[in-house]
């Protein structure tokens, strides 16, 4: 019988939800706060846990950190609000296995509890970009960096990508929130003579001030209070590879003189070692902050600025690239099949004039959280409106104003758009389905209707 850990301060919930999951065959125990949470991670083998995203000691990402310290391998789940979806995503980032919303869709939570308790399968390692500490970054076709856009927007993209990529040049990413500006630095890496060796992806936001030293150039130990084993920094990590530091704008300033130091002279020091050891990384850094603005306020050094400055990048928001829209929508299902075990085969046209009529203010990574509520909740082979979030449907609907994204004022002009989509699309009929915003399925039935040669 798995055994569960739960972490949740809101005393009510956390009897309701520890009976709930007792009832479907497992043992649960829980706690209120991360110190009693860290005692029962040492004393007692737990199968997973789930844990708040705010909790009165420390937050959820923090607890996340020393539960991967103690078992690298036991699933995190972290339970969170729908206006903390943006934070949980990150710590997905950082190996969490999963998030759920408040409040609970039971079936989802049992879906989501089923998967993280599924029996490890073989790693293909190609899937992976490995680190020189044995971490890994997902990379499979599960994630962005295979999918490629058509529209110009993308194209410019995929072309800046593919310039750079195979120089040595400091990237600077920039673009709004869940645009995928990792996606990208991991496509450069991948595209460079350096993909061989560690991605090391590092969040800058989430590193406080004290310990930065220690996170980025390691330290030995006894060198402080608290160190007890030798620790290698990001920068070692990364020898020979990639260092990409996330939201970089908001390194603390006077971390922001280490970092130029150890980019300028290519030498770290480990704290507590007498011994400067030499570095050879890339550096890929992303914000979605104005830098040059923060440079003019004096928050953010200005050599440090040219110094990560060599090529920049500016990814397009989901607003920009429509045309890729439902590229995007049909790897996100694909992807949520894998990782829910579901066969879910496309979109109603209503879910996809929404789509196409939402101004998705959250980019990709809302069109991921979305698209995945839809498959999960799915209960047949299509993503019906009532699978999707109400939040989400009640401000689609109100933006699209009930319009239909594709208009056939007569059967000729119908017959007519198909023929120009797929005269475009090189007869290749996903991409014409794309173009003309309707599925696959439907495609087909107009194709067999109109008695279409292609």
């Amino acid at each position: 019988m798995p055994k569960l850990l739960l972490i949740e301060d809101d005393i009510n919930f956390s009897r309701m939800f520890q009976g709930f999951l007792e009832r479907h065959g497992y043992t649960v125990d829980r706690c209120s706060d991360a110190e009693s949470a860290y005692q029962l991670l040492e004393k007692e083998k737990y199968d997973l846990v789930f844990t708040d995203l705010r909790l009165p000691d420390e937050d959820g990402i923090q607890i996340l950190s020393r539960i991967k310290e103690l078992n690298e391998h036991l699933p995190v789940i972290l339970m969170t609000g729908y206006a903390q979806v943006t934070t949980a995503v990150e710590a997905m980032k950082k190996g969490a296995f999963d998030y759920i919303s408040k409040p609970f869709n039971q079936d989802e939570v049992l879906a989501v509890l089923g998967n993280a308790l599924k029996k490890e399968k073989p790693v293909d390692t190609s899937e992976f970009v490995k680190t020189p500490s044995g971490k890994r970054a997902e990379t499979s076709s599960g994630d962005l960096t295979k999918v490629k856009g058509i529209s110009k927007a993308s194209q410019k993209l995929n072309e800046y990508v593919s310039l750079v990529a195979p120089t040595n040049m400091s990237v600077l990413i920039t673009g709004e929130s869940g645009t995928g500006k990792e996606v990208v630095a991991q496509r450069i890496h991948e595209l460079s003579e350096r993909k061989n060796n560690g991605f090391v992806p590092v969040d800058c936001g989430a590193i406080p001030r004290e310990i930065a030293g220690s996170e980025f150039f390691g330290h030995l130990k006894g060198s402080f209070t608290g160190a007890v084993h030798d620790k290698k920094g990001h920068f070692e990590e990364a020898n020979g590879g990639t260092l990409f530091l996330d939201e970089v704008g908001n390194l603390p300033y006077e971390v922001q003189v280490q970092l130029l130091r150890a980019l300028q002279e290519r030498k770290i020091k480990p704290i507590g070692s007498s011994k400067e050891i030499d570095v050879d990384i890339r550096v890929i850094s992303a914000t979605n902050e104005d830098l040059l603005e923060a440079v003019k306020e004096g928050k953010f050094r200005e050599d440090l600025y040219h110094r990560l400055n060599e090529f920049s990048i500016k990814v397009p928001s989901l607003t920009d690239r429509r045309e890729d829209l439902m590229i995007f929508a049909d790897h996100f299902l694909q992807n949520s099949n894998t990782q829910l075990g579901k066969s879910a085969v496309g979109f109603t046209d209503e879910v996809i004039r929404m789509f196409q009529g939402y101004r998705w203010p959250g980019n990709l990574r809302e069109l991921s959280n979305i698209v995945k509520r839809g498959v999960l909740l799915s209960q047949g082979d299509i993503i019906q409106k009532k699978n999707l979030p109400p939040d989400f449907v009640q401000i689609a609907m109100k933006e699209t104003g009930g319009t239909s994204s594709v208009s056939f004022s007569t059967k000729d002009h119908e017959r007519d758009l198909i023929l120009n989509a797929l005269k475009e699309a090189g007869n290749n009929k996903t991409k014409a389905a794309r173009l003309l915003q309707i599925t696959r399925k439907t495609l087909y039935n107009k194709i067999r209707e109109y008695e279409i040669d292609v």
